[in-house]
């Protein structure tokens, strides 16, 4: 059996990439070589392992590859009961970086500074003037002793997260039913290499997947401003409907309140629509009509988002416009028709 790279980070299979990130920093400052001299080489081996685990679950082609094949598939070793090496993973083949880079890359520095940082040498770091530091490294400090000072640390030594950063983006219900991409510029502080905050614009893309619905989060980590002594914020994006001038949503089902008249609740009648992927919906009526009557057309909703090729129905309610009076030759006609 391969490594289970799920467990190693103690983390669910479905874990997002902030739950990688949040068990990663824990782990990988727990069992750091320099944070375990006694112990060196179970905490060197741990290291790595958690190390592996990281890289793998937070690449998604690595991560997909990984769940589908093991940890035997992404190194191109043959699954256990194989002889021939073949693994069903195509051409891809893993060979996990060295441990320490993926560290040094994680807290903000180079493998260079990093190492230089180990042996007491002075690096860059960013400063909010008061002996605390945010980002980076100071003089003889190591990663553990920089993170355990000043305001903002949290329990384990680890730097507390900036609450999330909230906004709303509004989607017309054609963009929700169809999908579509959405372009933010954001601004947001952040410090440069001589500890300056800085004002930096970027442009995030959001692709908006049929179906979503109104609350849907989508989340940008460590988007937010970047303040000493705290992690950068998450920027969250919270999915908003744009109100129709025809359907409505409940769920994922759409709604249509249709005026009849009297003539029509009788008789019949066609209605006409244009769906909201823009096809042309002719349906017909044949049923008497009642006030509050309903008519359920399948698969005509919204795009249900976890089963592929299956939407909600169409339900059309209807109202019966009722005349507001009927002259003497009317009623007897109407009476000698509906008398029976």
């Amino acid at each position: 059996m391969g490594l289970d790279y799920y467990d190693i980070l103690n983390v669910k299979k479905n874990a997002t990439d902030n739950e990688l990130k949040k068990c990663y920093r824990k782990l990988a400052m727990k069992w750091h070589p320099d944070k375990n001299p006694t112990n060196k080489n179970e905490s060197e081996a741990k290291f790595k392992q958690i190390s592996e685990a990281y890289e793998v679950l937070s690449d998604p082609q690595k991560r997909a590859i990984y769940d589908r094949y093991g940890e035997e598939g992404l190194k191109g070793m043959p699954p256990p009961g194989t002889t021939d090496g073949a693994n069903g993973s195509g051409n891809f083949f893993f060979n996990p970086r060295d441990a320490e880079d993926i560290f040094a890359e994680f807290f903000g520095c180079s493998p260079s500074e990093f190492s230089s940082m180990n042996r007491g040498k002075s690096t860059r770091f960013r400063s909010d003037g008061a002996g605390r530091f945010f980002g980076g490294f100071a003089g003889p400090q190591n990663v553990f002793s920089s993170y355990n000072e000043g305001a903002g640390v949290g329990g384990g030594g680890q730097p507390k997260k900036a609450s999330a950063v909230e906004n709303t983006l509004v989607c017309s219900l054609e963009e929700l039913c169809i999908g579509s991409t959405k372009k933010m510029k954001i601004s947001r502080n952040v410090f440069n290499d001589n500890g300056q905050v800085i004002p930096v614009s970027e442009i995030l893309k959001i692709d908006v997947r049929p179906g979503w619905k109104k609350g849907t989060k989508i989340t940008f980590p460590d988007k937010g401003n970047e303040e000493p002594n705290l992690l950068p914020a998450d920027l969250v994006f919270i999915i908003d409907e744009k109100p129709h001038e025809v359907y409505q949503r409940d769920g994922n089902d759409l709604i249509v309140h249709q005026k009849v008249s009297l003539l029509e609740a009788l008789t019949g009648t066609t209605l006409n629509f244009t769906s909201l992927d823009g096809r042309d919906l002719t349906i017909p009526v044949t049923d008497i009509i009642t006030p509050g009557y309903e008519l359920v057309i399948t698969q005509e909703g919204m795009p249900i988002t976890k089963q592929p090729g299956r939407k909600g129905n169409l339900r059309i309610i209807f109202d019966v416009k009722f005349p507001t009076r009927l002259s003497a030759e009317q009623q007897s006609a109407l009476k000698r028709i509906l008398g029976d």
